[in-house]
Parts: C-alpha cells; sequence; structure tokens
C-alpha cells in the first residue's frame, strides 16, 4: 500500500499491481489473465488474436478451464469461460512469456480446430477465415491441423474446407 500511495506501483485489478508509468503491451489483458487464472488456456478468439489470424478484437478474453473446475472469481476481468475435458485440454497448447507472465495459449492449429468446434458460438465464418489465414501464412501443416481436428473430434466437420485448401 506505501508502494501504491507513493505512486512507484499502481493498482491495476484485484491482486494485481505494476510499476507506475510502465508501459502496456497489446496482449496486456492475457498477462492478467495468466496471473488470475494460471490453470486456465487461452483459447478461441482470444488466441486468433495472439496469432494475428483476425482483424477482430474480441471484447472478452476466452478462457478454457477443466469442466471439473471451480469457476474463478475473476469478476473485475472480461472473462468468457469455456470447458475442455480430456486430451483436449491437456493437449495442444505452449506457453508463452507476456509481461513477464507465463500464459497458456492453444497453438494455432489447436486453434484454428477449436474454432470449428465451437463454430456455433463464434461463428462458421471465424472458422473459416481462421483457416484461410492460417493457412496462407503457413502457421501450420496440414499434418498438424488434421492432429489437431481429430483431437477436437471435428475431422468430419473440417474435411471438406482441408480437402479445398490442398
Amino acid at each position: 500500500m506505501r508502494l501504491c500511495e507513493a505512486g512507484k506501483i499502481e493498482r491495476v485489478g484485484r491482486g494485481l499491481y505494476r510499476l507506475a508509468g510502465a508501459s502496456v503491451s497489446e496482449h496486456h489483458t492475457l498477462a492478467q489473465v495468466g496471473k488470475r487464472l494460471p490453470s486456465g488456456i487461452i483459447c478461441l478468439l482470444s488466441a486468433l488474436s495472439f496469432h494475428g489470424f483476425t482483424t477482430q478484437a474480441p471484447s472478452e478474453v476466452w478462457v478454457a478451464l477443466d469442466r471439473k473446475a471451480w469457476l474463478p472469481a475473476a469478476s473485475d476481468l472480461p472473462v468468457r469461460i469455456v470447458r475442455f475435458s480430456g486430451a483436449g485440454l491437456r493437449q495442444g497448447h505452449r506457453s508463452h512469456l507476456i509481461e513477464g507472465v507465463s500464459v497458456r495459449v492453444t497453438t494455432s492449429a489447436k486453434t484454428v480446430a477449436d474454432c470449428f468446434k465451437y463454430r456455433n458460438k463464434i461463428g462458421g465464418d471465424v472458422a473459416l477465415e481462421a483457416l484461410r489465414e492460417g493457412w496462407r501464412e503457413r502457421r501450420f501443416t496440414m499434418d498438424e491441423l488434421w492432429q489437431a481436428a481429430r483431437l477436437c473430434r471435428v475431422a468430419n466437420v473440417m474435411r471438406p474446407y482441408l480437402e479445398t485448401l490442398t
């Protein structure tokens, strides 16, 4: 508290502080969520934005949690919880260092497969845009994408779109 009163640090959120006048990156909210929800994995629209697959900026941070995990008390952060389970939660993510915080984000191929899995929530056009952009920028191979599609159980849904790419 004394450092806050002295103006050396500033309170960003519940339990979150930063140096006064510190520069904020474009992924600052992801770092906040990663710090508050260490068991969460950034996914779907937030992962698309992180990987640069979309022009849309999500208003919420999409976070994957285990289906049996407690709902976190992060009401001060704009968070949208999606429940993953099994191999879909354990595989297909990497840790990235954002503003000194280790944040787990789904891989490019897993993000596209997740978008097809949750196409009713985020829109089929978003999933198609992610597939096209990721393939055009060579962010994943066809094998990685097919493995992620099988992991998310959307291989049959994605098959016609994958055939048009090759």
